[in-house]
């Protein structure tokens, strides 16, 4: 029997890293033009760059990995019947920061197999880094060139760090802080919150300068499959709130995520929450 396309994760993580990178960079390049802001149904904006972003990461995904199903923020039509491999992209998280000004926006994009992200790519422009994930060959953080072009001879390996029991950084939303996630957080020993937009806060986890990130308002697939593979390479993990599987895929519920934790050191986390109570 034919392998149907996507059965298995044959991933050139060398040119999707540097792809990645240099749509983040052109992302960046446009932040001083006419970005054409409109403002979508569900009240978030979009610009001209996510579309463009989008055009061009769908694009490539489809010529290095032909035949694989892509879930994306800005298709019109998503799609109704996934394989066992596809591609998740969010082509600039952070649209409200980029908008603004700000630099903490990126560029997502993740492979999933069996429902699970096994490699995360984020992009971050304007801090000039760019960081991937592998589950099976670990986490790395590098610097971006001239031009978007990551400089792939100087990676630097990142992992999580161990929870410290004297209290712990979490990584909370600069735009989307909620009432649930706060009472989490008043429950564990959290000794200082640091705010950043984007996918960012999975990767402060996942080089660990936070060791918790937790959102417990509905969000979609494509804000979290990057920064979840970069943090389960990187050593962590990434759970429902009450500890369960995360899985992707769900096109019945238009890929929406209802809550998530993620976790560096989650024993340590939750010992130092148990040694304060």
């Amino acid at each position: 029997m034919g392998r149907s396309p996507g059965d298995q994760a044959i991933v050139d993580e060398v040119l999707l890293t540097k792809l990645t990178a240099e749509v983040a960079a052109a992302a960046a390049a446009t932040r001083g033009a006419a970005r054409n802001v409109r403002i979508k149904a569900d009240g978030s904006p979009v610009t001209d760059a996510d579309e463009r972003s989008q055009a061009i990461l769908l694009a490539a995904v489809e010529r290095l990995m032909p035949g694989i199903a892509v879930v994306s923020e800005e298709l019109a039509i998503r799609p109704s019947r996934l394989g066992n491999v596809f591609a998740v992209i969010d082509p600039l998280d952070g649209t409200k920061e980029f908008v603004a000004g700000s630099n903490e926006y990126t560029v997502n994009l993740a492979i999933i197999q069996g429902g699970e992200p096994v490699v995360g790519i984020v992009a971050a422009p304007a801090k000039g880094l760019i960081y991937r994930g592998s589950t099976m060959k670990g986490a790395e953080r590098l610097a971006m060139t001239h031009g978007g072009i990551p400089d792939l001879t100087e990676a630097h390996p990142i992992t999580i760090r161990k929870a410290s029991p004297d209290g712990i950084v979490a990584a909370v939303s600069r735009s989307h802080l909620d009432c649930a996630t706060v009472a989490l957080l008043d429950r564990l020993y959290v000794r200082q919150r640091v705010a950043c937009g984007s996918a960012l806060k999975f990767c402060r986890v996942a080089e660990g300068s936070a060791d918790i990130y937790p959102r417990l308002a509905m969000t979609c697939e494509w804000d979290v499959a990057a920064g979840h593979a970069l943090v389960v390479a990187a050593g962590g993990m990434v759970t429902q709130p009450e500890g369960g599987t995360l899985r992707y895929g769900d096109a019945a519920g238009d890929f929406r995520v209802p809550a998530f934790v993620a976790w560096g050191d989650r024993i340590g986390v939750l010992k130092a929450a148990s040694l304060h109570a």
